[in-house]
């Protein structure tokens, strides 16, 4: 008979994506019997809070993650923010060995908050980014993160270990002091049957401000232009969930799980930005979409240009862009084409984590930096 275990669940503060790509984790351990503990802090909390309303929830430390106002600026921004941030790893990992007393923890999953690991639990860290890109300075920001990233057991790695993938060269390193477990692509949503078209375009935004707030304020500018039915998700996670109208578009400030799915399955494309999580969620629904990458994050730059390189999806710059650019999409396959069945989370998780297995597979020759 198998014992119930208590596992601590932790996603990043960095927009929504590391909360959202939590969620089927969660899911798989309720259905194996543990009790999942939820932690985090400000929005990626509170949607996990109100995604499951029955499960503990602790806050932690605040990464205080911003981005600039200029995409040239970013960088510098977060370098400048570079002290908050090891401050708050730093925090995290004293605060856990508390955690792991008052909750009886067996065994941590932290989607990239850094300190949490520890030699009392096993504790595994999912991340999609075994190469972190950042212009000039690519190999210290990728040594930097593998640095705490060799303190896991293991890294849980959200995409297929063989190309064609969906991350390109970033899920990829020969760094063997890593056991590097691929789930293949994740996701929140389940596919179902297509359903009738209710709205021509939906847009979703995410991120931190104040890039999500000036996105915003450019799509609804550019909407004007727009002849077919809109719904617009603004990823505002607040206390009550509203949504108002205004002629053919349709505002919410937040969807939950369910509504999103629906919002997605109704929409004949959707417009984003090229956050990896949305990513593996339109690959999930087999959507088409348009991918406007956040300024300064070479990351989404990176996806958004590996995706349409493969015929998935075309993008523009933020600054770049206009409604007409739409069009461009009868061009393109839409993704799903790479969608398979990666390890099964409940299968993997099912004896919290007393076997982790390795499957470190080296590079591949094409992806190669």
């Amino acid at each position: 008979m198998q014992i119930s275990k208590n596992i601590l669940v932790a996603p990043l503060n960095w927009g929504l994506g590391h909360a959202t790509r939590c969620i089927p984790l969660i899911k798989a351990l309720l259905e194996n019997g543990d009790q999942p503990i939820i932690a985090s802090d400000g929005p990626a909390l509170e949607l996990l809070k109100k995604e499951f309303p029955e499960l503990p929830a602790v806050e932690l430390p605040a990464y205080d993650v911003e981005y600039a106002e200029k995409g040239e600026h970013l960088k510098l921004k977060l370098l400048k923010d570079s002290p908050k941030i090891w401050n708050a790893i730093r925090a995290e990992h004293r605060l856990l060995p508390h955690l792991i007393h008052e909750y009886d923890l067996h065994g941590v999953i932290s989607d990239n908050r850094l300190g949490l690991y520890s030699r009392t639990v096993p504790c595994v860290i999912m991340s999609h980014q075994l190469q972190v890109l950042s212009g000039g300075t690519t190999w210290l920001s990728t040594q930097l993160h593998l640095h705490y990233i060799r303190k896991f057991k293991a890294c849980w790695i959200p995409d297929h270990a063989s190309y064609p993938n969906l991350t390109g060269k970033l899920s990829y390193n020969n760094d063997s002091a890593i056991e590097k477990v691929y789930l293949g692509p994740i996701s929140r949503f389940e596919y179902k049957q297509p359903l009738q078209y209710k709205y021509d375009l939906l847009v979703i935004l995410s991120g931190p401000e104040p890039q999500r707030g000036i996105l915003e304020n450019i799509l609804l500018e550019q909407l004007k232009k727009f002849n077919g039915s809109v719904l617009f998700v603004a990823g505002i996670v607040e206390p009550l969930q509203t949504v108002s109208k205004k002629g053919k578009l349709t505002y919410h400030n937040y969807l939950s799980t369910d509504g999103l799915q629906k919002a997605m399955e109704r929409s004949q494309m959707v417009l984003c930005r090229s956050g990896y999580t949305s990513i593996m969620d339109l690959c999930k629904l087999r959507k088409k979409a348009f991918f406007i990458p956040t300024p300064g994050q070479f990351e989404q730059e990176y996806l958004a240009s590996h995706l349409e390189k493969q015929g998935m999806a075309p993008f523009a710059t933020q600054e770049d862009f206009q409604i007409e650019m739409l069009d461009q999409l009868e061009n393109y396959s839409g993704l799903g084409v790479l969608e398979e069945e990666g390890l099964g989370l409940k299968a993997l998780i099912g004896d919290a984590f007393s076997n982790v297995n390795e499957n470190s597979d080296p590079i591949p020759n094409s992806l190669s930096t």
